[in-house]
This record gives structure tokens, C-alpha cells and sequence, in this order.
């Protein structure tokens, strides 16, 4: 592998009118890998369509939203914003083809999936991208492991996995609900390697891929985050490079998207959740790309 598929289109991003900077992370984070010289390579992509996320959701709840009848994950009725996810929600699901093709990995620098559940959006999440792409995977025989490492409780997703059934065929870890102490690194890999060992050696499928959501708000400083009890940078980038490695070593390809970050300097920009993000990109070049060369 030479490049990193990274799934993006320009429209993905869009002022949200929220606190996150989430809804518009997706073209910064894209500038900022390309201004660093990383490997990566843009392919574009088709939306998610009502169809597609109402395997999941509600179809009521999508067409209100898309409507501007029913409030999105950031708590308006922006049309512009809500359309926006068809396509963050359509990256991740065209990364997720693409790591299954390739065997290897794919990105889709995308945020806003895991606290949108059947009916319902909140968290600035508005659709549950990672559930529609591991609906669409499990209907292609394929198994899901989705590690979820955002600082906060996946609870969408659970509450999807609920709703339809899904829990024979998505695994589903969510860092949020084990941070009850300062970090550690050895109970935190320990962790990890004991979800990965059971999802290989527990899945009956022939075909599995893990969905990864690198989240930036575990970081020790971040507003919305576990405060003392988070990560370090260098623990971050651990985490990272455990994650990668695990799966190029069980031969599971991986899709990973960006999740949430909300640190901001007194320009109101976002330096560190770039620089977190960035540090991402670079384990996962260094575990697919440069390892590859070597």
C-alpha cells in the first residue's frame, strides 16, 4: 500500500452552529494531512441515501430531520447541516468497502455517528454512520468490531444494535464507559488485545472488519473529556499504533474516522485536535505505508 484511502468531499464540512467543531473538522483535517506530506489519497463518493439509513434508523426520524422538521444532532434545523451527514455518513460507508477490498485499511475523516440511536439524534450526532455501514457489512456475511474510542458512551450505537438485533453480528466496545479511574496503559491494552482476541476467535463469520473511531477527546485537556483520567499525547499515539498493529497482525482490515475533539486556543481555532488527529494518521501511515516498505 502506497496512500491511505481517505473518503472525502469537500461538502462534508459545514459551519453546524453548535459548540463542536466536529461538523467542519473534515477539510481542515484533510489540509492539514496533505500540508504535512502524508500518504493519503482523496476518492470520492456517493451519499448515504434515506434508504440506507433507514436500515437503522426510523425512516420518520430521517425524512423530519432531512425535512428541517425534526432537529438534528446539534440541536437545529439547518438544512445544509443535516444534508452534510448523507455524506459523512456516505464516506464511512465507502471506506468501509474499501478496507474490505483492499484487506488492509481506509479513512473517512468524518465525526458524529455514536449518540444518534433509532429515533433520535443528540451529542452533535444526527445519523449513526457506523451502524449503517456495519448493517450493510453484516448483509454481506461479514462480522464488525467496533472499538470506540471517543471519551463518551456510545449509546446510539447501542441503542441500534438494540433496536435491530445486531448483536450477534457487531461487536461493540465503548471506551466511555470504562473511564472510572485515572488512565492506564497496561489495563487499557489489555483490554483491547482481550476484545480483538474474542472477536477473532468468537466469530463464526469468514469475513471481519473493525470500525475504529480514534477519538481526540480523550485527551487529558479536552473540555468535554475525562479530565485527569485521560490521555497523555504520547499515550494517545500508543493507542493508536496498538489498535493498527492488532489488526494488520489478525488480518483484519480496519476503516477509522476522526470522533470528537473540542479543544480550541484563544482564536477559537483547533491546533491540538489537528495535531491529535494528525498524530492518527501518521501511526496508521506508519503500520500500512512505511511498514510495507520495509
Amino acid at each position: 500500500m502506497n496512500h491511505i484511502p481517505v473518503f472525502f468531499l469537500p461538502a462534508m464540512s459545514v459551519e453546524s452552529g453548535s459548540y463542536s467543531p466536529s461538523a467542519s473538522k473534515p477539510e481542515r483535517v484533510v489540509v492539514d494531512w496533505q500540508s504535512q506530506g502524508l500518504p493519503i489519497e482523496l476518492r470520492a463518493f456517493a451519499p448515504a441515501t434515506v434508504d440506507d439509513l433507514s436500515h437503522v434508523h426510523a425512516r420518520e426520524y430521517v425524512k423530519g430531520v432531512l425535512a428541517g422538521e425534526i432537529a438534528n444532532g446539534h440541536g437545529n434545523t439547518n438544512r445544509k447541516v443535516s444534508k452534510s451527514c448523507l455524506l459523512t455518513t456516505g464516506s464511512f460507508m465507502a471506506a468501509a468497502e474499501e478496507a474490505a477490498s483492499n484487506g488492509l485499511v481506509a479513512c473517512s475523516p468524518t465525526s458524529g455517528f455514536h449518540h444518534a440511536g433509532y429515533d433520535f439524534g443528540r451529542g452533535y450526532c444526527t445519523f449513526n454512520g457506523l451502524m449503517v455501514a456495519a448493517w450493510k457489512m453484516v448483509a454481506r456475511q461479514w462480522s464488525v468490531a467496533i472499538i470506540d474510542c471517543d471519551a463518551h458512551i456510545g449509546d446510539g450505537t447501542e441503542n441500534i444494535l438494540n433496536r435491530r438485533r445486531l448483536q450477534d453480528h457487531v461487536h461493540h466496545w465503548t471506551y466511555g464507559r470504562d473511564i472510572t479511574s485515572k488512565f492506564e496503559w497496561d489495563r487499557f491494552e489489555r483490554k483491547i488485545r482481550t476484545f480483538i482476541d474474542a472477536f477473532v476467535n468468537e466469530t463464526h463469520a469468514d469475513r471481519r472488519i473493525v470500525f475504529y473511531q480514534a477519538g481526540a477527546d480523550v485527551h487529558v485537556d479536552d473540555p468535554l473529556g475525562p479530565g485527569e483520567h485521560g490521555m497523555f499525547d504520547s499515550e494517545m499515539r500508543q493507542r493508536d499504533r496498538l489498535i493498527f498493529e492488532l489488526c494488520r497482525t489478525h488480518q483484519l482490515p480496519i476503516v477509522w474516522n476522526l470522533a470528537g475533539g473540542y479543544q480550541r486556543d484563544e482564536s477559537g481555532e483547533i491546533p491540538k485536535v489537528l495535531e491529535l488527529h494528525r498524530a492518527t494518521m501518521e501511526e496508521c501511515v506508519r503500520c500500512f505505508v512505511n511498514a510495507a516498505d520495509q
